[in-house]
């Protein structure tokens, strides 16, 4: 376990030049005594770190003495942090995954550490869909995200529209099944599905992103925004328990367990009628309690159904 502490406080040393004992201690999550000892053992055993005494001094190492101690080219170690972000975004995952993804990043040499930074920080996984599971990898992600680690603008044509809109990366979110890119515009904040994207180009000019940005909050924010438009009706449904899961990623976060002992849930779409389509493929695996306008809806479905195919 020290060994490893060592290890991860020279790379701290290389990646900031100088700090302190009680800074070293705060980022490696141990005591200043701890910390300062740590450093002592480092220059007994033959690493070239000083401490500078006074205001303004700290721990360094002499000549600004470097190492790598990954081996990986610029295109693995970009591929391994995206990985290891995509997992850590989701926040499913140990501390000590995200120790690893920290001293990964640190032992890289520049300019590659200042890309795998920007990794870390350009990807978000929601795993709550919208209803639907018709996506996949689109052929454009790679150049999206080829965009986003270097802070590129991108050209792209998107949907039906036949001028290109020329954007500026700050992340990508995977939802569901499908993946999205967040941007500066012109306009302000915008998303886009990638699998509407026909045609992407990485220009050579740099992007802007926001100094602050938190990728994850503005998610949220659109999220918000998202599903303020689209759940307008909301049904209490009463389903079996062991179908509750499949309910629940039909609906995405349209679906609220409201008791889980009666496997009753509330979910939501923007009409009653769209409530009722997205549950009549269910039968009688559901029963809708309220209200009576889904009710009505779902009444109507199977009507028409029993008339052309009843007889």
């Amino acid at each position: 376990m020290r060994a490893d502490r060592l290890v991860a406080a020279v790379l701290v040393l290389q990646a900031r030049g100088r700090v302190t004992a009680a800074e070293l201690a705060a980022e490696l999550e141990v005591s200043v005594a701890t910390a300062r000892r740590d450093l002592e053992a480092l220059s007994s055993a033959g690493v070239p770190v000083y401490a500078q005494a006074g205001r303004g001094g700290g721990w360094s190492l002499v000549g600004g003495a470097r190492t790598d101690l990954t081996g990986l080219t610029e295109g693995e170690a970009r591929e391994v942090v995206w990985s290891v972000a995509r997992a850590t975004s989701t926040g499913a995952v140990s501390p000590e995954l995200r120790a690893a993804l920290r001293k990964l990043v640190r032992a890289l040499p520049e300019p590659m550490r200042e890309r795998a930074w920007a990794a870390t920080n350009s990807v978000v996984v929601d795993p709550a869909g919208w209803g639907r599971s018709e996506g996949g990898r689109p052929e454009v992600l790679g150049l999206a995200r080829r965009a986003v680690v270097s802070r590129r603008v991108l050209r792209l044509y998107y949907g039906g529209q036949r001028e290109p809109r020329v954007v500026h990366p700050w992340g990508l979110v995977e939802k569901g099944d499908f993946w999205y890119l967040v941007a500066g515009t012109d306009a302000g904040r915008r998303t886009f599905r990638l699998d509407r994207v026909r045609e992407m180009e990485v220009t050579g000019e740099a992007a802007e992103r926001p100094e602050d940005l938190d990728l994850s909050r503005v998610w949220d924010e659109i999220v918000t925004e998202v599903e303020g438009r689209r759940s307008g009706a909301e049904a209490t449904v009463v389903v079996e328990s062991r179908f509750m899961w499949v309910l629940r990623r039909q609906f995405g976060r349209h679906c609220t367990v409201v008791d889980e002992a009666e496997a009753r849930v509330r979910v939501a779409a923007h009409t009653p009628r769209s409530v009722a389509e997205q549950l009549a493929g269910w039968g009688a695996m559901v029963a809708v309690v309220e209200p009576e306008s889904v009710r009505v809806e779902l009444a109507r479905i199977g009507g028409e159904l029993v008339a052309r195919y009843g007889g």
